[in-house]
């Protein structure tokens, strides 16, 4: 599937090739360039600070400035914000793994910008725009060699965080808007710091049955997992407030049974 610039949708580019096929700057997320009329953004979950989601086939993304609140009339906010009516095309790349830019074709907005809480650069919590985007043609399918690569950074880096600077990234980043994205089927993309947290939180006890987590894994860790209280496929939210570590008993029982007692108990522990 071709697209204009000579591109084709799904292939993987360098930062390079993005700045020579549309003359624009090699830094940022959002790079406008007159000379070819176009928008390039690029949603990179490598970095921390800005918390893109996909939706199923819509890209909810943040927009530019990094410290303070974000104005949607500060630079290429107001570009992409005015983007269905300017005349500019959009055109945009996801970066999975460092350094690695997929082309995902030409996007465009589906709804008006809205505004959510996010931290900036310093860890303060901010008003960012957020922009719905949708892909003009074809979807943003991921391949599970992709996905496993990127989940295994993101474990990687939330063990090295500290307790506090666990706790403090897994508030910051948990979401009631869970980012979803098709493989082979449709997978929730959990927040790994919220993950580690809520293990470390537990300290190796099952929070249900109250028992110690059953064999340590292979890094010589209680091996319990994660379960939200509220399920992710009934809206629950991918925070510290909705998730336990439960020994794998117990997860199975609340898989199966869900019952309302064990929930209000699970509720009451984690301070709900």
């Amino acid at each position: 599937m071709s697209d204009t610039l000579g591109f084709s949708i799904g292939d993987v580019v360098t930062n390079e090739d993005i700045g020579t096929t549309f003359k624009c700057a090699n830094m940022g997320g959002m790079r406008r360039s007159h000379s070819t009329n176009t928008l390039v953004i690029i949603s990179d979950f490598t970095k921390a600070l800005y918390d893109d989601k996909w939706c199923d086939d819509e890209l909810h993304y943040t927009g530019m400035g990094k410290s303070g609140d974000q104005s949607i009339n500060y630079a290429q906010n107001k570009t992409l914000a005015e983007s269905n009516s300017n005349g500019i095309e959009v055109h945009l790349f996801e970066v999975i793994i460092s350094s690695q830019y997929i082309y995902r074709g030409q996007v465009y907005l589906i709804a008006e910008p809205y505004q959510e809480i996010q931290p900036d650069v310093d860890g303060t919590n901010r008003k960012a725009w957020i922009f719905p985007l949708k892909l003009r043609k074809g979807y943003s399918f991921l391949d599970n060699v992709t996905l496993q690569k990127y989940r295994q950074t993101k474990q990687n880096e939330a063990k090295k965080l500290s307790d506090i600077e666990l706790k403090k990234r897994a508030q910051q980043t948990g979401s009631n808007k869970m980012s979803q994205r098709k493989v082979s089927s449709l997978t929730y993309i959990r927040n790994e710091y919220v993950a580690e947290y809520t293990k470390r939180r537990a300290q190796g006890i099952c929070q249900l049955c109250t028992k110690p987590a059953p064999f340590v894994d292979t890094g010589g860790k209680p091996y319990l997992e994660n379960h939200h209280i509220q399920w992710l496929s009934e809206g629950g939210s991918d925070t510290i407030d909705n998730t336990v570590a439960l020994c794998p008993n117990c997860h199975r029982k609340m898989h199966m049974l869900n019952l309302h007692s064990d929930r209000v108990l699970l509720e009451k522990i984690i301070g709900c």
